[in-house]
């Protein structure tokens, strides 16, 4: 049996995380939830095991097999090298170490996937939710033909950075309708009713390291495999799910039909009625990318097209909590069951 630490437990994503765990071959696993000492005592709940949130502490990874940090990156930066030195895996779903010496960004379900994990692996930070729908979404399409170019926007919930943001977000909603002053501490700016490309200069989220990040975690998934990418990150006025617009353009005419057959399959759903568009609110509580296809048709035959455009919806957080758990599964085979390395 092993023993799996949630460091951040309370953070929004752990939440997430201890579903997908739950729902997981490490369902059986000891769980142990950690956080700042501000959290310690909440009631907290891994599949049937009733537990308490403990306040972080020198010993708390000991005897931990998996240690997940979820909360922010200080935390992270923090904590990390204290459960490496206890032996532990660290998986980083808080984005503080995808540019540290040796992490990996990992991606299990992409099928071409290179990068494989090692004893001298300091950590693994399971690809950006981002990172990954976009990854997926072209690889497939290579399939059908070589890709010219690829661009997308992509429109950032208030989920994908904390607790706090939602509740501004919801602050400002109710402040608007009731014709007052809205609350700035987070966004330094209206996020409500409102779609951005920037925030004000004391805001506490920065749009341009978030669409660095997503660029970072692309390429190392792509390894120079996939084609380069366009790309803007908007902050969007939504509390849940990540939306996509992608512009696709082939080095080629290609059937229709051999596009809508690469992109199927596992993980993605291709809606094909005009009447059920993908929408974040559509893609809540869904394992898979909700995608809509839309071909620029041209020239005598209507049934061929170069360039396309994608709409997709997705669940941010449940996608990125699935990912941190494949690869966990992934990294099973480096450590013996129940032991500390």
């Amino acid at each position: 049996m092993y023993k799996i630490a949630i460091a951040g437990a309370s953070a929004v994503l752990g939440r997430e995380l201890k579903e997908a765990l739950s729902e997981s071959p490490l369902a059986a696993a000891s769980f142990v939830l950690l956080d700042e000492e501000e959290s310690q005592g909440q009631l907290d709940q891994v599949g049937d095991e009733v537990t308490f949130i403990q306040a972080l502490g020198a010993d708390s990874f000991d005897h931990v097999d998996f240690s997940f940090f979820v909360g922010d990156e200080a935390l992270t930066r923090k904590h990390w090298r204290e459960a490496l030195r206890a032996g532990s895996t660290v998986l980083d779903l808080s984005g503080a170490l995808d540019q540290e010496a040796g992490v990996l960004v990992r991606a299990p379900w992409l099928g071409s996937e290179r990068a494989t994990a090692d004893l001298f692996t300091p950590a693994v930070a399971p690809a950006h939710p981002a990172a990954l729908v976009l990854s997926l979404l072209l690889e497939r399409l290579q399939q059908a033909a070589p890709i010219r170019y690829a661009a997308a926007t992509v429109m950032e919930p208030a989920s994908a950075f904390g607790r706090a943001a939602m509740d501004e977000l919801h602050q400002q909603t109710v402040s608007l309708l009731s014709f007052q002053g809205i609350p700035k501490a987070v966004y330094d700016a209206q996020a409500a009713y409102n779609l951005l490309s920037g925030l004000g200069e004391n805001s506490k989220i920065n749009l341009g390291a978030e669409e660095a990040q997503i660029r970072r975690h692309y390429e190392a998934l792509s390894d120079g495999r996939r084609p380069p990418l366009g790309l803007q990150v908007i902050l969007a006025p939504v509390f849940h799910g990540h939306a996509f617009s992608i512009a696709v353009e082939f080095e080629r005419p290609v059937e229709i039909s051999a596009i809508e057959e690469a992109l199927s399959g596992e993980h993605v759903d291709l809606i094909l009625e005009d009447t059920d568009s993908p929408s974040n609110l559509a893609a809540t509580g869904q394992d898979d990318l909700l995608v809509r296809l839309r071909a620029e048709k041209g020239g005598r035959n209507p049934n061929v097209a170069s360039r396309i455009w994608l709409w997709v919806a997705s669940d941010n957080l449940d996608l990125q909590a699935q990912n941190a758990v494949e690869c966990a599964l992934d990294l099973r085979r480096l450590r013996p069951a129940g032991t500390v390395q």
